[in-house]
């Protein structure tokens, strides 16, 4: 039986730069689809307020508040993670923050014909699409 003599080689312990890099690219990509988000939803909204002032208005009050929904979101869950905040406060202020943004197409609903609402609701959803669509441009492009 032949024994080899040596030594194992050392792994390397230190941490990599890999997760740093992630959340760098996080932060970038949350302020540049609410900027994106911004400056596609207010213009349209400013070209249909010329056909109907009401409708544009609750497009644009539509975008605003998706793009703070998505904002408060994406905090509400980091101060979760870095902080170890409880799940009570969590629940609490993501309960306080689907009230507050779900309240604008229900205004609209009620001040308005029913389909405004359904306005408000696309302006609402759109930075959420519009994040999804450049996390998957991400992700297949490496």
């Amino acid at each position: 039986m032949k024994v080899e003599q040596g030594r194992f080689a050392a792994d390397d312990n230190r941490p990599s730069a890999e997760p740093e890099l992630h959340l760098r690219a996080y932060f970038a990509r949350k302020w540049r689809i609410g900027m994106r988000s911004a400056l596609l939803i207010l213009p349209v909204a400013a070209s249909v307020a010329v056909w109907a002032p009401m409708l544009g208005l609750d497009l644009a009050a539509g975008g605003v508040c998706g793009v703070v929904n998505m904002l408060l979101v994406m905090r509400n869950n980091e101060q979760l993670l870095d902080r170890g905040r409880s799940l009570g406060a969590y629940g609490l202020r993501n309960t306080l923050r689907i009230v507050m943004v779900g309240l604008v197409p229900v205004f609209a609903a009620a001040h308005h014909p029913w389909w405004y609402m359904l306005v408000a609701i696309a302006g609402f959803f759109a930075p959420l699409v519009l994040y999804s669509f450049e996390l998957r441009r991400e992700m297949s492009t490496g």
